[in-house]
């Protein structure tokens, strides 16, 4: 299995201290964010390779940082340099597949998120269910549920719809930036943005792949805190 951390985002909403900086490679506690999510996920034991797409802008910063690591990490560099000629995260991650011919089962998370509670347990999720599968969480704002990713459920968790910033939410199920694909969806990547899959949000994807194939959702055992004010290195 591959783990791909999409980090090719600008992180503008915490100008100044990510204008120049990673937001992934911030500090909490005297350790990465990344090294947080990283060292936990590899528990697991499962994952053979870890992929962290970045922008160009930023590369070196994560180049830097995965050389004086231990575990095996390869950083893609999309070329963009700046927010507004970002790829997108769907573009992202088929294009660190089509860079590094990947083929395999791809667990996806954004590298910008602090937890409370471990990864592994989606792991764990997706081994029983044997399909491809997303996490959710119980949110009763509704102004955040129309910027956010909002589940449809089915029977047994089964995901039946994910609509990105809806201006009327089906649910109160937010879907998180936490993904696991099977080696057979995972190739049905490049045929969602063919068919037209929106490339910025990677809950786009979730949406068009929940109508291709079987996708689970699982309920998130903890918090998220994406939006810190963690120190620079």
């Amino acid at each position: 299995m591959k783990c791909l951390i999409l980090a090719a985002g600008y992180a503008t909403r915490l100008y100044p201290l990510t204008e120049n900086f990673p937001k992934p490679l911030l500090k909490v506690r005297d350790k990465t964010i990344l090294d947080w999510l990283l060292e936990d996920i590899d528990t697991a034991g499962v994952i053979d390779r870890y992929v962290v797409i970045s922008n160009h802008k930023f590369a070196h910063h994560f180049e830097a940082w995965a050389e004086s690591h231990r575990l095996p990490i390869t950083v893609v560099d999309d070329g963009t340099s700046t927010n507004e000629t970002r790829l997108g995260a769907v573009c992202d991650i088929q294009f660190a597949i089509d860079k590094l011919a990947l083929d395999d089962d791809l667990l996806i998370i954004a590298g910008d998120n602090l937890l409370d509670f471990s990864l592994t347990s989606l792991i764990r999720y997706a081994q029983e269910k044997q399909t491809s599968c997303v996490m959710r969480y119980y949110e009763a704002d509704e102004k955040r549920l129309q910027k956010s990713g909002v589940a449809e459920l089915g029977e047994g968790d089964l995901l039946l719809s994910l609509e990105e910033k809806p201006a009327q939410p089906k649910s109160h199920w937010c879907t998180p930036p936490f993904y696991f694909y099977k080696k057979a969806d995972a190739v049905q990547i490049k045929d969602a943005i063919a068919d037209g899959c929106g490339t910025d949000a990677p809950g786009s994807l979730v949406s068009w792949m929940c109508r291709h194939t079987a996708v689970h959702s699982m309920e998130m055992p903890g918090s998220r805190f994406a939006q810190t004010r963690p120190t620079a290195t």
